[in-house]
């Protein structure tokens, strides 16, 4: 039932020099002096929930809680939102498809209307995860790339390309044409919409986390789990908490030489030590006409790293400049003035400010920002450059962990010697093996791009080359970048360096690097070293970049440069000589630096509205590669069973219109234990399926070779291969095995060792009964099995049905679990595998809302207590109870956590509000958001 809009009286037309814009909702004609205190971040929450406003999904209350912020939001009260529009990537974007057209199946199955199952808001999904760095130093490395990239993922495009016709609403980017948040920065975002004469201001969700980029823009965007944004896709408001918003105030100018990146890594470290999880983050002051758009984009971009659900930068003149120089059209940029500043959203920092309030402050001066990088393990391990060689050797005598490698120190200056090509070579500890200018955090600034490119062209000049075992890569967020750096005349010296262009997508900083020469992949190994990787990304945890780079750091694209051309972290840039140059003569890192004049001068001269224009109005007639794939017809998708990329997941196979009601945990085995930062990438990861893993044995035993195992990322389509991958991260740690590192785990009961997949199975399958080893229901193969058991289909899908006569699991974990990529996989894949709660001493706000989705039950230890303090050792078994009655919990209640040997403990409840304890209770979200559908229709 759609009720009247009771904020009707405020709706007014916004005027233009003969006619009008549109009609929009005015918050100045509410007459509230609050209004003009709050942060602009809140007042898009406030416009949204006005506008939309029906007193069913949208109340009046829920507007004066906004409205009231100052005081309501340290209440941490519920309010809903829902999303101008909805942005996907194909890594996220294939299971979101995959999981709408299995709720059509559903729909039919219950009797609704299928055809309701479709985008009610603007989805925009582009697909740039899939390329790969198989090809580099080569000038024919885009096309040769592309090729194969298009041979893997054949299946998951067409799919793709179906649901683009299949689903209203739904734009498909077709690949090659950049990264997600470069195009969305450039091409996709509105900044206010226009919808048949309604003006409102952009908002948007996204699967991937760095869709907080946007907010460099003055967009409200955000990263949520897929499943979170299948529901927005169908017009169900997203249930937050209104969050608190932390003032960032910047004064003064970066120094000469220092860069974007260094700037975001500073303020990285400083809000990740200030605590902005679940909070938005808000700049302002005078230091922000010193930032280009996209340096706040840079900043922007990192909100992940630091933990902040944003970091914002109001609409301002220097916004509308960006707006111009992308090729956006006058009259779009003169409405969208008009419309901010007519509600008082627009910052003009010409006129006098009022003071807005702010939960918690935070100030920095740019000029006491210096150059760093950050890593090797942690985007928020911040290293000033001249600390950075006493830093490593540092890392190299600590104990294994986030900031050490435990190497001991007649070890340490050990050389590997091997042959490259018939070239003898060498390789020690921190010598550098890839070097990739990569990631949407920095390919879409023109600054460092063309200041690496400067970078590149003093160090040719002075006779500076790039050994040629390091695997050098340029991947540009958009075709606009290789537009400027050709204008420039730059790109040759930067080729000449070994950093062609690859392809247009994200590549090395997701796992995608492709692999390394055997031959220095077998020095690695044989010698036990700790190789590196430079790249100009915002992820570096292990294990992500490349499995033989155990040393990850993050640094600006100049800087990529640098390392690569100097071969080794462990060097002092300003004392010792990055390499020797035509003449003889040593060659210093600020003989190769370009100043900030130079890169301004470049960039002026390079950078043109007309190669924005000229690259968007392609982007959607696609290659020819793209434009030959053949698709079906028919708005249900026709499942092919024999399918490894695209394969109905089992989540609504057994649902009814009613729902199953919330469950605890009985006797539960704990399947992992944890320590801190469990990323995302180890739950589920993107990169290569290892040959002797669980997904391997699934894809060989349907006739897949190992060739064409292509990635997780790009198998997300097929849950019976993501299943098998779950917790598939060969650099896991899991106190269970008493400091191995690897994807296993132990059977409590039997005390065997196998991978976790196999395990998770075990427990939760009566199957078991029917061995004499359970051990060997895992090593069959499918011939064998069907030998063995005629009549039995051989796959996980017959393990499930099991699953409720089985065991439920639990899993173990510490402080940040599930930080990371917002990655559904990561939920979707423990649910598979059985496990029915949580308990960590905190997560990540994504990660959590995605359990949340999936059925799964987050607990948090009480403040001052984990696994370790209160004496568990995950050998235990666990029982979580909770009242069978839905109405009967309440959000962040107090749980008790009872074992098998006596213990108890009392948990957090993290059901955050009262529709996400109503998705418990239908079983999940989509579940929710399809009974939701069906009872609406009728």
């Amino acid at each position: 039932m759609v009720n009247e809009n009771p904020f009707k009286s405020i709706l007014k037309t916004l005027e233009k020099p003969g006619g009008e814009f549109g009609k929009y909702y005015s918050l100045p004609d509410l007459n509230d002096p609050r209004i003009d205190r709050l942060p602009y971040s809140i007042k898009i929450l406030l416009e949204s929930a006005i506008r939309n406003c029906d007193e069913f999904q949208v109340k009046s209350n829920d507007v004066e809680k906004i409205i009231d912020w100052e005081n309501t939001a340290p209440k941490l009260v519920e309010i809903p939102f829902k999303p101008a529009r909805v942005l996907l990537q194909d890594f996220t974007g294939v299971p979101a498809v995959v999981d709408l057209a299995c709720m059509r199946d559903a729909m039919n199955n219950l009797g609704g209307d299928s055809n309701k199952i479709n985008p009610l808001v603007p989805v925009d999904l582009v697909i740039d995860h899939s390329v790969q760095v198989d090809v580099a130093r080569s000038e024919n490395a885009v096309q040769a790339n592309m090729e194969l990239e298009f041979q893997r993922n054949k299946e998951r495009f067409a799919f793709l390309k179906w649901g683009s016709n299949a689903f209203q609403n739904m734009l498909v980017v077709p690949p090659g044409s950049g990264i997600v948040h470069q195009v969305n920065l450039e091409y996709l975002g509105r900044v206010v919409f226009n919808t048949n004469g309604l003006l409102y201001p952009d908002s948007v969700v996204g699967t991937d986390s760095h869709t907080t980029m946007i907010d460099g823009l003055g967009v409200a965007g955000w990263g949520v789990g897929g499943i979170e944004a299948e529901a927005a896709m169908l017009g169900q408001p997203m249930s937050m908490v209104l969050p608190g918003v932390v003032g960032f105030k910047l004064s003064g100018k970066l120094r000469d030489g220092v860069t974007a990146t260094d700037l975001v890594l500073t303020v990285t470290q400083m809000l990740r030590k200030h605590g902005v999880v679940g909070k938005f983050v808000e700049f302002y002051g005078e230091g922000m006409s010193e930032l280009s758009l996209a340096d706040r984009a840079t900043i922007a971009n990192m909100s992940p790293e630091y933990g902040a659900t944003m970091g914002f930068f109001p609409v301002d003149h220097v916004t509308l400049q960006y707006l111009k120089l992308t090729g956006r059209s006058d009259e779009t940029i003169s409405m969208i003035e008009s419309y901010l500043r007519a509600n008082r959203m627009f910052v003009d920092y010409s006129e006098p400010q009022i003071e807005r309030m702010y939960s918690s402050y935070l100030a920095l001066n740019l000029e006491d920002v210096e150059p760093c990088i950050s890593g090797p393990k942690r985007p928020h391990d911040r290293v000033p450059l001249r600390e950075m060689k006493a830093d490593w050797h540092a890392c190299l005598d600590n104990r294994v962990g986030f900031k050490g490698f435990a190497i001991p120190k007649e070890s340490q200056s050990k050389v590997a010697e091997f042959s490259f090509r018939g070239t003898p070579a060498e390789l020690r500890h921190g010598d550098v093996v890839i070097a990739a200018i990569t990631s949407c955090t920095n390919t879409s600034n023109p600054s460092v791009m063309l200041g690496a490119a400067l970078v590149a062209k003093k160090a040719c000049e002075l006779g500076l080359e790039v050994k040629p075992w390091i695997k050098t890569s340029l991947a540009p967020g958009s075709g606009v970048v290789t537009k400027y750096l050709e204008k420039s005349g730059l790109q040759k010296y930067l080729n000449q360096l070994g950093f062609h262009i690859v392809g247009y997508g994200c590549t090395t900083c997701i796992g995608n690097s492709g692999d390394i020469d055997e031959a220095v992949a077998s020095a690695i190994t044989e010698n036990d070293l700790v190789a590196a990787a430079v790249l100009s990304g915002n992820r570096n945890f292990e294990g992500r970049v490349h499995p033989l780079t155990r040393a990850n750091y993050l640094a600006s694209p100049p800087l990529v440069v640098a390392y690569a051309l100097a071969g080794t972290v462990g060097i002092d840039f300003e004392t010792e000589p990055i390499g020797v140059g035509k003449d003889g003569k040593k060659i210093f890192f600020r003989d190769i630096w370009p100043s900030n004049d130079e890169v301004a001068q470049v960039v002026h001269s390079s950078v043109l509205p007309d190669m924005f224009k000229a690259t968007y109005q392609a982007i959607t007639k696609g290659n020819p590669m793209w434009n030959q794939l053949s698709v079906p017809s028919g708005t249900l998708y026709a499942w092919d069973s024999k399918s490894t990329y695209i394969h109905e997941p089992p989540y609504f196979k057994s649902m009814t219109m009613s729902p199953p009601g919330p469950h605890g945990v009985k006797d539960a085995y704990c399947l992992l234990n944890f320590g801190d930062s469990i990323t995302t990438d180890h739950i589920s990861p993107a990169g290569s399926i290892h040959k002797d893993s669980p997904a391997a044995r699934y894809l060989m035993e349907r006739g897949v070779d190992r060739r064409d195992f292509n990635s997780y990322g790009s198998r997300r389509g097929n849950d019976e291969v993501m299943a098998r991958g779950t917790f598939a991260n060969i650099r896991l740690v899991n106190k269970l095995l008493g400091g191995e590192v690897g994807p296993k785990t132990i059977h409590i009961s039997t005390g065997e060792k196998l991978s976790v997949f196999d395990v998770a199975m075990v427990i939760s399958s009566k199957l078991l009964h029917m061995l004499s080893s359970p051990v060997m229901l895992y090593v069959l193969t499918e011939k064998s099995w069907e030998q063995k058991y005629p009549g039995l289909c051989f796959n996980s899908g017959l393990l499930m049905r099991y699953k409720s006569e089985g065991r439920d699991t639990v899993i173990l974990a510490g402080a940040e679990y599930g930080s990371g990529s917002s990655r559904d996989w990561a939920a979707k894949g423990p649910m598979l595998l059985g496990v029915k709660a949580v308990i960590a001493k905190s997560f990540e706000r994504i990660h959590r809302s995605n359990l949340v989705g999936m059925g799964i039950i987050p607990l948090c230890f009480k403040p001052g207590e984990d696994a370790e303090t209160l004496g568990l050792t995950g050998h235990e078994c666990y029982s979580i109870d909770l009242p069978s009655n839905v109405s009967e919990i309440r959000p962040g209640q107090d749980v008790t956590v009872v074992t098998d040997n006596g213990k108890s403990f009392t948990c957090t409840l993290r059901f955050d509000t009262e529709v996400e304890l109503a998705y418990f209770d239908h079983g999940g979200i989509l579940q929710y958001a399809i009974r939701n559908l069906i009872h609406t229709n009728h």
